[in-house]
């Protein structure tokens, strides 16, 4: 029996040291498209699109800055705005513990960033969801850093760029949340009264109020390749109306090709597209005429 019996004191059995230890947790993902198993460095270089399929996994608020602005170089604003408890809502949590848990691990105070910089030499705005806080939710933050935006693109003479990465309102804070809806689209209406153009952004997943109001307000509607863009979930209009939905429903090739959509643009070449979209809508303009006050030519396509 002494065969079976292992000597702790035996070189070969002792436990393996941490230095010997090799971690790969986190440090591999499988592709949602083709079932590729794909190194994450390897996605840094390629913007978070799988190389073989074109996947395009979920990006966050601040790289997408740092993708669409010149060098990566942009001024952010209205960063110290943080939501309040208004209801002292408690679901599974408190809200306010909610807060505080999604600002240490995002190290941000609400679900959206807002920055201003060059798109190819423009000056522009733009302003980028962050799905990992509350699932991108728009609440009083976000109404207020957009309508800021709008109004500082207004005064600038700037467009403007809104990415949008969210499920919705944000129940935590009632009616208020709803009231951005209207307090954007008011705000965006006054941007096309400047003669200024908003392109809009929708990547996956964008849904709820979102897409309700001023996702779908855009000059330009663009949607990144397989984002799902919509109101209600699948899953919940198959419960409600009792039929299955046709293949790709809700996804941004399917919004395309019913009119929902000006464009699908994969990430890589987006920018490039946007900055066209301003030489189109903006003509000639120079940065430095925008500055000065001198009307655009840009007219609302909804």
């Amino acid at each position: 029996m002494s065969w079976f019996t292992r000597d702790p004191s035996s070189a070969r059995h002792r436990p393996v040291t941490d230095a010997r230890t090799v971690k790969t947790e986190g440090l591999w993902l499988k592709c949602d498209g083709c079932r590729e198993i794909i190194w994450k460095k390897d996605l840094e270089q390629t913007l978070n699109c799988c190389g073989k399929c074109g996947h395009h996994f979920r990006m966050d608020a601040r790289a997408r800055l740092t993708m669409l602005f010149d060098d990566g170089v942009y001024e952010e604003h209205d960063a110290e705005l943080a939501s309040a408890d208004p209801l002292g809502f408690v679901d599974s949590k408190p809200y306010a513990v909610r807060l505080k848990q999604m600002q240490a691990a995002t190290q941000m105070k609400d679900a959206l960033v807002s920055g201003s910089g060059k798109v190819n030499g423009r000056p522009t705005h733009i302003c980028a969801m962050e799905a990992k806080f509350i699932g991108g939710s728009m609440g009083g933050v976000m109404g207020e850093k957009i309508t800021r935006a709008i109004e500082r693109c207004i005064e600038h003479r700037m467009p403007l760029v809104v990415v949008s990465a969210s499920g919705g309102a944000r129940m935590q804070e009632g009616a208020n949340s709803l009231m951005q809806m209207a307090k954007i689209s008011a705000a965006l209406m006054r941007l096309d009264e400047a003669r200024l153009p908003y392109i809009s952004v929708l990547t996956d997943p964008t849904t709820g109020g979102v897409t309700a109001s001023f996702a779908m307000l855009g000059d330009l509607n663009i949607g990144e390749p397989g984002a799902l863009i919509g109101f209600a979930g699948p899953r919940v209009i198959e419960q409600t109306i009792r039929q299955k939905l046709p293949e790709g429903f809700q996804r941004s090739e399917f919004l395309l090709k019913h009119g929902m959509l000006d464009a699908v643009v994969p990430r890589a070449d987006m920018k490039a597209y946007i900055a066209g979209a301003f030489d189109f809508f903006l003509g000639d303009m120079a940065p430095a005429a925008m500055k000065t006050g001198t009307s655009g030519t840009a007219s609302a396509a909804a």
